[in-house]
């Protein structure tokens, strides 16, 4: 009988899984960084931003964008001398060795995958029955409806991501285009208010510190919010087994979707703070994606465009999550490669060579994060859960370059290198990175305790990985052909 594609591949003729299909370019691997950027942060923090700064709100956001570019320096300089899939939990057992740092690592950077991917789902299903709402089609449904669309959004996901990444990736230039029409009518907007005389141009330089913080804080807890936005890029190395000649490309590649990402970014913020009042920039912090949809509002009266906006930021947020779930898998299947979770995870489908395992896996528990951010109407949902995503990167960006710096002194000096992050950057990053994730910047205490309780779990289950290990006596990553790990 001949095999299907949902045909599971347990090993090769040698007793090894296939590797995965190398399908991305520079041209697919560079929407993908920008899209997984872009995504839903601009719609869900810009507003919270401009409430704490004012017209400067562009200036966040230009932070964020060096401390994420300082980092993407030491993301590069790992992903060309090890280009393999498992990402920041790989480059840290390869400088520390100890197997419990890395697995809370990868821990952090799958739960904040499927966390930003889970919130995403609900707030594409709460802009969806939004649209409906404003286009008086049918009124707003209740919450349980939400999260069965949100629940049947991320169940599609997995059918996309099982097909193949070729596929995802399609989907994924698809929608990337589409939430870049969007962001392009935000800026339009903004523009074209601005040349007819009616804008604040003049607040684009003003700082008003509504929270009585002062400049520096202000900023500082606004970069922090701000950086929500700029995360993704990180998200690409996790793509590498599927990249083709990924030492040449990545390094270009990342640093130009990271350059259009903060661009667009500006001009947003530039258009925000044109067409809205300071009154009104204040009074947005609070509600979550409302300050774009407001400028397109306001500032085209004469054109519906509110009522088409809605479904743009559908398209915005499917993308995050798309993605979000694909770096998710990955990172499993990379770990379960590197015995840190257990191989079952690591299992393949013998014709589309995907990781079904960790699709499956993640899934689930993107499913069950679900369920429980919705439990508590009362909750601001997106600012806790997009605040505690950014903390949790925040430290693994810290140990990454932290792991830069010890890999460097442990490099090779026959082996090629293909890029190296300038002088002591990667120090630099790490400075920056830890102290953005501290208390100082004004995050809210309900973050930490988030993360904490997640890491919690990820104590539990490394646990249980280690007692796997032990008894199958399998601790060991797999070696490559070539005999090297």
């Amino acid at each position: 009988m001949s095999k299907t594609s949902e045909e599971v591949f347990d090993a090769t003729p040698e007793g090894r899984e296939p590797e995965l299909k190398r399908v991305l370019g520079p041209k697919l691997l560079l929407l993908f960084i920008v899209g997984d950027i872009l995504g839903a942060g601009v719609y869900a923090v810009t507003g919270t931003m401009a409430g704490t700064v004012g017209g400067i709100v562009w200036l966040p956001f230009l932070l964020a964008f060096v401390v994420a570019t300082l980092t993407a320096f030491s993301y590069l300089e790992l992903v060309t001398q090890y280009p393999q899939a498992a990402g920041a939990a790989l480059y840290t057992h390869k400088a520390f060795g100890i197997h419990f740092v890395t697995f809370l690592v990868a821990f952090a950077v799958v739960c904040s995958g499927i966390t930003s991917a889970s919130t995403s789902a609900n707030v594409l299903a709460q802009n969806l029955f939004g649209g409906f709402e404003i286009n008086g089609w049918m009124g707003l449904p209740g919450q349980g409806v939400i999260t069965a669309v949100a629940m049947g959004f991320m169940l599609l996901l997995a059918a996309i991501n099982l097909r193949g990444v070729g596929e995802s990736v399609k989907f994924n230039v698809v929608l990337t285009l589409v939430e870049m029409i969007a962001l392009c009518i935000v800026i339009g907007v903004g523009f074209f208010v601005m040349s007819q005389g009616t804008g604040n141009p003049g607040e684009i330089f003003v700082f008003n510190d509504y929270q009585d913080k002062g400049m520096f804080l202000a900023v500082t807890a606004a970069t922090s919010i701000a950086f929500f936005a700029m995360v993704g890029f990180e998200d690409s190395v996790n793509m590498v087994e599927e990249t083709r000649n990924p030492e040449r490309i990545f390094p270009r590649t990342m640093l130009t979707g990271l350059g259009i990402a903060v661009l667009l970014y500006m001009l947003v913020a530039v258009s925000v703070v044109s067409v809205l009042t300071p009154t009104e920039l204040e009074n947005i912090r609070e509600a979550e994606g409302a300050a774009l949809l407001e400028v397109v509002h306001k500032g085209s009266p004469d054109f519906p465009i509110d009522r088409i906006f809605p479904f743009l930021a559908v398209f915005a947020v499917a993308n995050t999550a798309l993605i979000n779930m694909l770096m998710a898998s990955r990172l499993i299947y990379g770990m379960a490669r590197q015995r840190v979770l257990p191989h079952a995870l690591g299992k393949v489908l013998l014709v589309r060579r995907t990781p079904w395992a960790g699709i499956v896996f993640s899934t689930v528990l993107a499913l069950g994060l679900i369920l429980y951010v919705t439990s508590d109407p009362e909750s601001n949902i997106v600012a806790n859960l997009s605040g505690t995503t950014a903390f949790l990167l925040l430290c693994v960006f810290t140990v990454v370059n932290v792991a830069c710096v010890v890999l460097r002194r442990k490099r090779d000096p026959n082996r090629k290198v293909f890029f190296t992050s300038p002088g002591q950057l990667p120090v630099v990053a790490a400075l920056l990175c830890a102290f953005l994730a501290g208390p100082w910047v004004g995050r809210n205490v309900i973050q930490y305790q988030i993360a904490g309780g997640l890491m919690a779990i990820g104590v539990v289950l490394w646990f249980v990985t280690w007692l796997i290990n032990r008894r199958t006596n399998q601790g060991q990553p797999e070696k490559e052909a070539s005999g090297k790990a």
